[in-house]
């Protein structure tokens, strides 16, 4: 996964207490004191954020709890607890009584990405194996990843329910203890009752975060969520502000959505572009076209409709993307590096991450309003660019991206709402006198580049531009002069260095980005700007020409009738083709069988009997009968009964289509009742 900033192993989060003073919170050793419970025999209590009110907070979330509002570990509350399981779907999680759907948005996304998921919640941890009551979470705070630890007592109501974050599985308990860590974060449950979506994928990855504001989306939107959807990318959407209530369409006013994906469907009149959102209630859904009574979906062909349309009242849905520009307000797309802003192939992003402060008196100077104010007096950073593959001297255009975050002014998130904040671009002369700050006339005198069209009231605001080579000055601000915050400023582009004007501090050279997936991002965009649609012999030739790193010597040969069979599998429209976004959910799965294969392979044969493949399917969470598992080998292995990696990536594929039919068909979650044109598709088909 990706890595930007080092991590760090112990922390002191510095916030201000309602006096404007700073305080800590306390260092917490999370082995210390697991290891201190565990030679003890006792359960970890954490008595920074005990299981009482004080830690729920002091505003209206009171009125919501239960009148017996009790505290109890996970495995009083069920008789089987887990922490994780991956065989779980992924997208089990429903919101409770606190007003935090931005961070549940926000977190239904980071569970689509299993890698970045095990960054913020290790999922190692167990109510069995050391067993101690204490758990520990990664947050991105401001340029560091800190440890966040917490017990595991939980507030139930009296019949033993969760009242906050809960999990359609009874047993899984990872989502409400990591609500509570980023509770205790925050400083309270009742701190994270308002919020942005944008903040909360900020915190889960240290990314940067773009914001279109849908009434204004270019054209090209539905190109930017193709590539943002073929690569590493979290996204979430909010509605028009409103009281969240539920509106005659079904969509909930002024709430967050998690965008969990995208398809081109082919009707009989032409193609229609949809997308699939996720209310966090797990429940209440989208009412109009595409919604899953609508009648829309009989303009598909039975293939198509089954394998996307699923009934079932879980708050995932399907809206065209029409609908979805007009009833929706922002999209917010959180990348894990700033790839997707450009199509620029084949270079590496570098980035430099600086702090400083506007201080009332000194470096609160507000924003620009007339010739006589203090604008001159915010700090001033220095930027130099230019692309590393030309040198200094050339003159084309250098993509940067600028983030700007404010910190939090009170121990309590919500004590102290955000400043409105933006920032300036000037470019200066190569003659400039770096060790002064830019005086009042110069900005006067020159024309900014770049100014906030609207000065936002939001943890981060960040913008991309294109810039000659050269030297420029970045002015942060607050809205209004005399406003007091701590802020981060990162800079992300090809080439640059920069340090802040008049500090003493010396030039500060970017670092590489090292993002282990770069590679996998770029082989992505390479191929969707050769193939924008794949067809078997194409597919034949990228398979064959990959490195199956995990698979040693023993490396497959897929056959053109092999991709044909998968080509079969995946293509839901029967135009014999498929789209970059179905190619790379498809490489998803195979990496992944991939994994399982060599894990069962434990003689290197390079195929699998029948003991190693029922365990690889168990491994990739599939329980299959003996008979069943033996009638698969038969069928999709070689006379001998041993079965090999592309005809393994063939059943694998077969049955999964088909646990998603029957998920998409079944009423009851035991059968289903097919027509006599559904039966022969899913015969011949899937």
């Amino acid at each position: 996964m990706a890595m930007w900033f080092p991590v760090c192993r112990s922390w002191k989060l510095r916030c201000e207490d309602s006096m404007g003073h700073f305080s800590q919170l306390p260092r917490q050793d999370y082995e210390a004191l697991k290891e201190s419970c565990l030679r003890d025999g006792s359960l970890f209590e954490d008595k920074s954020f005990p299981a009482s009110l004080r830690s729920i907070g002091s505003g209206p979330l009171l009125r919501k709890l239960p009148s017996r509002l009790q505290w109890k570990r996970p495995p009083e509350l069920h008789s089987n607890p887990l922490f994780y399981s991956a065989k779980a779907k992924r997208l089990d999680l429903c919101q409770g009584l606190v007003g935090d759907c931005w961070f549940l948005a926000a977190l239904q996304a980071l569970s689509l990405h299993q890698d970045i998921l095990s960054r913020v919640v290790p999922l190692n941890q167990s109510f069995t194996e050391q067993y101690a009551g204490i758990f520990q979470f990664w947050f991105w705070h401001f340029g560091k990843w800190v440890p966040v630890v917490v017990d595991d007592r939980l507030p139930v109501n009296e019949a033993g329910q969760l009242v906050f974050v809960s999990s359609t599985y009874k047993n899984l308990f990872w989502g409400a203890l990591l609500e509570k860590a980023y509770a205790k974060l925050s400083g309270s449950y009742e701190d994270l009752q308002r919020g942005q979506v944008s903040e909360a994928l900020v915190d889960f990855t240290g990314g940067v975060t773009m914001t279109i504001n849908l009434a204004e989306a270019p054209d090209n939107l539905w190109d930017v969520l193709t590539r943002a959807a073929c690569s590493r990318t979290l996204i979430g959407c909010q509605t028009h502000c409103g009281k969240q209530r539920v509106l005659e369409n079904g969509l909930v006013d002024g709430h967050a959505y998690t965008l969990t994906g995208i398809w081109k469907v082919t009707t009989r009149h032409g193609p229609e572009y949809l997308v699939k959102l996720r209310n966090p209630w797990g429940k209440i859904e989208w009412r109009g076209d595409w919604s899953d009574s609508s009648s829309m979906w009989d303009l598909l062909s039975p293939k198509e409709k089954i394998m996307l349309l699923r009934k079932d009242d879980d708050g995932e849905f399907w809206m065209s993307l029409r609908d979805f520009k007009a009833h929706f307000m922002l999209l917010v797309i959180c990348k894990l590096s700033p790839g997707l802003l450009t199509q620029e192939v084949g270079q590496k992003w570098s980035y430099t991450l600086l702090e400083g402060r506007w201080k009332n008196g000194s470096t609160a100077g507000g924003r620009m309003k007339s010739p006589r104010d203090t604008f001159w007096k915010n700090p001033q950073f220095l930027l130099s660019v230019w692309r590393p593959q030309e040198g200094r001297r050339s003159q084309m255009l250098c993509s940067v991206l600028v983030s700007l975050l404010q910190k939090p002014r009170h121990r309590h998130r919500n004590r102290k709402p955000h400043l409105a904040i933006g920032f300036y671009l000037f470019r200066v002369s190569q003659s400039f006198d770096a060790q002064k700050k830019l005086p009042s006339e110069f900005f006067w005198k020159s024309a900014s580049l770049s100014r906030p069209a609207t000065f936002l009231t939001e943890k981060e605001v960040s913008q991309e531009l294109w810039l000659e080579p050269g030297i420029y000055v970045i002015v942060p601000c607050t809205s209004e002069a005399q406003q007091e915050s701590e802020f981060v400023l990162r800079v992300f582009s090809r080439k640059h260095t920069f340090y802040e004007i008049g500090s003493n501090s010396s030039v500060i050279f970017s670092k590489e980005i090292v993002d282990q997936s770069e590679g996998k991002d770029e082989f992505f965009t390479k191929l969707f700007e050769k193939y924008p649609e794949i067809n078997a012999i194409q597919l034949q030739n990228i398979l064959n020409h990959m490195p199956w790193s995990s698979l040693g010597s023993k490396q497959p040969f897929f056959s053109l009738e092999a991709c044909q069979g998968i080509l079969a599998l995946l293509d839901l429209n029967a135009s014999g083709t498929v789209s970059i976004q179905e190619f790379r959910d498809l490489w998803k799965q195979l990496m992944f069988y991939q994994e399982v294969f060599h894990k069962q392979d434990t003689d290197r044969s390079g195929s699998l009997n029948w003991a190693q493949l029922r365990a690889a399917m168990k491994e990739a969470g599939i329980v299959l009968s003996d008979d069943v598992c033996q009638l698969m080998l038969i069928r999709y292995g070689r006379p001998d009964l041993q079965m090999d990696f592309v005809n393994f990536v063939h059943l694998m594929l077969r049955v999964e289509n088909m646990e998603d039919v029957f998920q998409n068909l079944t009423q009851d979650g035991k059968g289903i009742y097919l027509q006599k044109p559904e039966w022969l598709m899913m015969a011949l088909y899937c």
